[in-house]
């Protein structure tokens, strides 16, 4: 599964950045987010490259449902697609957007990548085992290597969201002995936790699950957790929520190493 991850995310990231370099409009979704020429070129390659090989798994990806075209995952496994994670960053021209495609099955993320096409970086998780592959510039793998979540130290190093910052997260810093705290965008905050290079990812903002679930995925078979505020596994697939729209996730954090006793 996760060869054929690489080849569509691949060939999206490369058809991102002929938009990301050439230049391109902004349009509004119904919700007010951004979205550019780059997500729905990028969409249409994953999904062709998941049908193909896999006709008899449903694909969840995002420009898809907000078009309204969500298929039936009642008692199925499913993909999570976002094929342009990051597309504030896209527009403002910052490096850190990603590809992100993920199998989810009885609700856990099983298998996940995550590829930075501007920063020649993919990270793919599967089975227990979390690489980081090194991408030239003809868009091939040039290297493969396994990483894993780091001892969680006395001080912890914390990631945050470029854009999503807010008293909550700030409190929750606070309590928890961050020494220091890194912003960056889109999933690849799950992908710094999962090689080692910071600690924890306290989201107190509004996600839906193609945000994170490739993310996920990497960081869970590198050794890591992604846990709700109560104390409970982030599941996938979540339907028909009283609180919230299809697919929305709640509250979260990510954790490097074993899970600490934390403030919330």
């Amino acid at each position: 599964m996760l060869a054929t991850f690489e080849k569509a995310a691949l060939e999206a990231g490369q058809a991102i950045l002929e938009v990301y370099r050439a230049g391109y409009t902004v349009a509004l979704k119904q919700d007010m987010s951004p979205v550019t020429l780059a997500d729905e070129r990028a969409e249409h390659i994953i999904l062709e490259h998941l049908a193909r090989d896999f006709p008899d798994i449903p694909a969840i990806a995002e420009e898809s449902v907000a078009a309204g075209k969500v298929p039936d995952i009642n008692g199925h496994s499913f993909f999570l697609v976002d094929p342009l994670d990051g597309t504030r960053e896209f527009i403002e021209h910052r490096d850190e957007f990603t590809v992100n495609i993920a199998y989810i099955e009885k609700g856990v993320p099983i298998a996940g990548i995550v590829y930075a096409p501007a920063l020649g970086v993919a990270f793919t998780g599967e089975a227990g085992r979390a690489r980081k592959l090194i991408i030239d510039d003809q868009f091939a793998v040039a290297d493969r290597l396994t990483i894993a979540v780091r001892e969680r130290p006395a001080h912890l190093t914390a990631l945050a969201s470029r854009c999503n910052s807010n008293k909550t997260t700030e409190s929750f810093l606070s309590d928890n002995a961050v020494s220091a705290c890194a912003s960056i965008g889109s999933s690849l905050k799950f992908c710094l936790l999962a090689e080692g290079k910071a600690d924890v990812y306290p989201r107190f903002a509004r996600t839906m699950e193609w945000d994170t679930a490739a993310g996920d995925a990497v960081l869970r078979a590198a050794g890591g957790v992604t846990l709700t505020v109560d104390g409970r596994a982030l599941a996938y697939g979540k339907i028909d929520q009283s609180e919230d729209s299809d697919f929305a996730n709640p509250h979260f954090i990510c954790w490097g190493g074993k899970k600490p006793a934390l403030h919330a």
